[in-house]
Formats: C-alpha cells, structure tokens, sequence
C-alpha cells in the first residue's frame, strides 16, 4: 500500500517528495534562501527521494542483502558489533543491532530464527552481551560487600541490555555462568524502577512482562498513565521527555518504546492511539534528522493499535454553506496517501461567512490536520494580536537615569520620546509544543536605529538562536524551538523627530507554515 503511494508520488504529485522547509513557498514569511537553513532543505528531500528507490523490489531485494552481509562483516569474532569498521566492540550498539533483529522479527518482516545467516549474528551477540553482563556482577562483587551489593548498581545499559535480551529470552537460554548475574540485575529493575526516566521505566516494563513478572509491569504502566497527559490536540505524552545530549533522553524513541509497553503489557489501545497522535503531531512540526528517531517511530506506528493505512476516506470540509469537494474542483489534485489537497479564493470569491470552517472525519480512527489562510492589507500600527501554538506579546520601554540608576518605563500614547532616549524592545515568546526551523522578525519603526548591529548566534536560558539586524527590522532563527515561554530583550536608540509605526513581531514554523503568530501594532511619536 505504500509503495503504490510512493509509485504515485514519483509520477503524479512529484513536489510531495519535496522538503518541507520547500514547500508553499507563497505561505512563509521569508523566502528559504534568506535563512540559514537552505542545506537542511536540500538534504530532507534527498532522503524523500530516496525513500521512493526502496520500493523498486529488485532493489530494496539487494540493499537487504548487502546490509545483512556488512553487518555479518563488521561482527567481531567475541560476537560484538563495533560503531564503525577498525573500532572496538561497542555493548549499546551490540544492544542496539539485536533490538533492532527482535523488532524485525516482531513485525514479521523477517523471521530471524529461520534465517542461517540473522540467527547466527543474533546468537553471538547475545551470548556476547550476556558475557558483559557477567563481567558488571563481577566486578560488583569485587569490591561491595553483600549489604552494599543490596543498593541500585544497574545503569541504562544494563537496562537496555534486559529489553534487548526479552525479545530472545525463550529462543536462547541463558548459560549457567552468567545466570546469577542476570537474576540480579532482573531483580534490581523490579526493585529499583522509580529511580529511572520513562524511557527506562517502558523497557523495565517490557522485560518484566517477558520474564514472567506481570505484576510488577503492570504497576509500572500505571504509573507511567498517571504521570501523562493527554489532550485533544497532542494526544498522550510526557511533559519531562524534552530531550538531551545521551542515548536515553531521546523523546521521539521513548514515545515509540511506551507505545510498544503500553500495548503489549497493558492491552491499552486507547492510549496506544493517543500516544500515536502525539509521534504524527511532533513530526509536523519536526524534521527527524536521525535514522533511529524514525526507525523506532515507524516499528511503533506499524506494530501497535489501530491499522490508519486502511483508512481512506476524505475528512470533510464546510466553509459557511459551501462544502469542499477537491474531486469535484478544477485545477485541484489530491496527493495520493495523504490527502492534501490545496486552493484558495481570490477577493472578489470571499464573502463573510466563509469564515466559519468545520471539518470532520468520518470515522473515528487516524488524525488530520490543515490549515486556511487570510492575507489581505493592513495598516501595521492597527493590527490586533493573533496567535496559534504560538503566542507574542511586545512591549516597548524607555530607559532613563534616576537616583537609584537607570529604570525603564513603559511606552505608551503619552509617552513623550526625544532624540538620544534609549528604547529597550522585550518579546515575550510562548510555545505549546517543539518546534523546528522557526523564524522571528521584529520590525523597527525608521526613526530607530539598533545598538546591535553585528549579527550573531546567542545562547540563553537553554535556548539557541541566531541573530540577525537589518535596515527595518531584527530577525531570530531558531533551529530548535523547545516548548516553554522565553523573553528576548535587544536596546535601540531614538534618532528622528516624527510621528512612527513601530510594525508587529512576527514569528512562523517554516516547516509547518500553518503555525504562525504576530503581536499588536505599535505607533510612537517623537519630539513635539
């Protein structure tokens, strides 16, 4: 089925397979040349159209085999897997290619233990990994004393061995040798759990349910349900999953791997498709740079819950009493898997309440979303605040010397500004969700000019972004957007007399273009 979308899209709507920091161009605020973020583009489609070759079967036939015979290559003879040719072996990568085996094998795509060549890899690397685990116990042994030994001495590593361990733990017994040291690191996780993220709570609770101890996994899952939130918008998730420098902070692979717990120990398919939602709403707003994000995503999407490729049904869309059929309209091609579809109205076409949109799914399975667009002209010093998942508020001040040292005031109508006065602009920037590939601009009135004037990339409070000064305006690109509230001040001075727009501060997800925001028109006069 999803060749037959892809064949489609090679064929019929070839600008699918485009980025979508390229896509809708005429939408986005600033042209993609005009950011830092041209390469990123560029690469993103390259991977689309690649993705299409793989379902050329003679192809993806070959690319299998030539895959299966360089991971059977870069197997060491102790039954590791290195990084990289030439380096050591390597226990989370080891780890890492026998998940992954388990996943194929869970899917059906291939049936490992059939398989000479698989089974083989699969056997040395476990009974690799089984070797290591003894040599931990070892040397906790070593040098704590029995009481000692009594406290959490297991690491994610060893966690992630256990879940990676479960999916062959009735294939491959466990040698006598390494028994006792795998009974104690089973028995550490029951023990120790709460002690980790949820990412290691999710695999503890997998390895548990393998291992016989339902009862145990099933309070881990409770608690996991407690602890999320869910909503119509983002489905199911974790507000502590924001991400980190190492393996286990991973929010895309802890999502896929609590969608696989939830399921297979707890049987919750209403969580499970909740839990769904929020993995399709982070991919609109998110490029998934890296193939185990979207390898883990796509095991979960596939594996768990309802099947949302068997739905193909159009959602329908009402604009005030007319109805949206794009199979009825000229002009108009509706992309082969997905639906999109895009149009528009030209002035004289719009009438008023075409500003009541409704839209509805016919069944109740899957999520889709879409966005409509209003441009028309405005004088910027009357434009009202409007907002999506993102929110501005801009306030302008005025610093001047006091007794007690400079404080600054709000700038209002009465405000009396003159030449040499020292404005400081604070944005105050409020996000829902993460976000890719954001851009901000601030426009600045003519009779200001910026003290920051060299354009630069800065850091503060967690968050990245670059700088940039223009003639009329400041711009911030942000090439990740956490979900949070953030504040940006930047001074400017007062150069002309005059009556002056200060503009609004725009802010738009270039790679979802639908979400955009803009704060109020400001008006400041100067001198007499």
């Amino acid at each position: 089925k999803i060749k037959a979308v892809f064949d489609a899209w090679k064929t019929l709507t070839p600008n699918t397979l485009l980025s979508a920091l390229e896509k809708n161009q005429e939408l986005k605020s600033l042209m993609l040349e005009e950011t830092p973020w041209v390469l990123q583009a560029q690469n993103e489609t390259e991977r689309k159209q690649r993705i299409s070759l793989l379902f050329e079967m003679n192809k993806m036939s070959n690319e299998l085999s030539k895959a299966l015979a360089k991971l059977k290559k870069m197997q060491l003879p102790n039954g590791g897997f290195p990084w990289f040719g030439g380096m050591e072996d390597d226990r989370y990568i080891t780890q890492h290619i026998v998940t992954g085996f388990g996943h194929l094998d869970n899917l059906g795509v291939k049936d490992v233990k059939d398989d000479s060549k698989s089974w083989s890899m699969v056997k040395k690397g476990v009974y690799y990994l089984d070797d290591r685990i003894k040599e931990d116990y070892d040397w906790l042994k070593k040098y704590y004393t029995k009481t000692e030994m009594e406290k959490n001495h297991t690491s994610y590593l060893q966690i992630q061995y256990l879940y990676a361990r479960s999916y062959f733990i009735n294939d491959l017994v466990i040698e006598s040798k390494n028994k006792e040291s795998y009974d104690y690191y089973l028995g550490q996780i029951k023990t120790y759990w709460l002690d980790y993220n949820r990412y290691m709570q999710g695999m503890i609770s997998l390895a548990l349910s393998r291992t016989g101890n339902k009862a145990v996994a099933l309070d881990i899952i409770k608690s996991l349900k407690e602890n999320s939130i869910t909503n119509d918008e983002m489905g199911m998730y974790w507000k502590d999953m924001t991400g980190g420098y190492y393996w286990y902070q991973a929010p895309i692979e802890t999502q896929a791997l609590l969608i696989e717990a939830f399921d297979e120990v707890a049987k919750d398919s209403a969580s499970v498709e909740n839990m769904k939602i929020w993995l399709l709403k982070n991919k609109q707003t998110n490029d998934w740079e890296t193939t185990k994000a979207t390898a883990e995503a796509t095991y979960a999407m596939l594996l768990r819950g309802t099947d949302w490729l068997a739905n193909e049904s159009m959602v329908e869309i009402t604009m005030g009493d007319q109805k949206i059929d794009p199979t009825k309209m000229d002009d108009v091609s509706v992309e082969a898997g997905t639906g999109y579809f895009k149009t528009s109205w030209a002035g004289a076409e719009i009438k008023a309440d075409m500003g009541k949109v409704t839209v509805k799914r016919k069944d109740k399975t899957g999520i889709s979303w879409g966005a409509v667009y209003w441009q028309y002209f405005e004088q910027l010093d009357k434009i009202t605040p409007a907002e999506t998942p993102l929110k501005l508020e801009k306030k302008l001040f005025v610093q001047r010397a006091s007794d007690t040292g400079p404080v600054i005031d709000p700038i209002t109508a009465s405000t009396k500004l003159v030449v040499g006065d020292k404005i400081k602009v604070r944005i105050e920037l409020s996000v829902d969700r993460d976000m890719e590939y954001v851009h901000m601009k601030d426009m600045r009135a003519s009779g200001f000019e910026p003290l920051n004037v060299i354009s630069k990339y800065k850091y503060q409070d967690g968050l990245g972004y670059y700088e940039s000064t223009r003639d009329a305006s400041t711009n911030f690109f942000f090439s990740f957007l956490p979900k949070g509230t953030y504040v940006f001040e930047y001074p400017l001075y007062v150069t002309h007399n005059g009556d002056f727009s200060n503009g609004i501060t725009t802010i738009q997800c270039m790679y979802a273009p639908e979400f955009a925001a803009h704060s109020e028109g400001i008006r400041v006069k100067v001198g007499e």
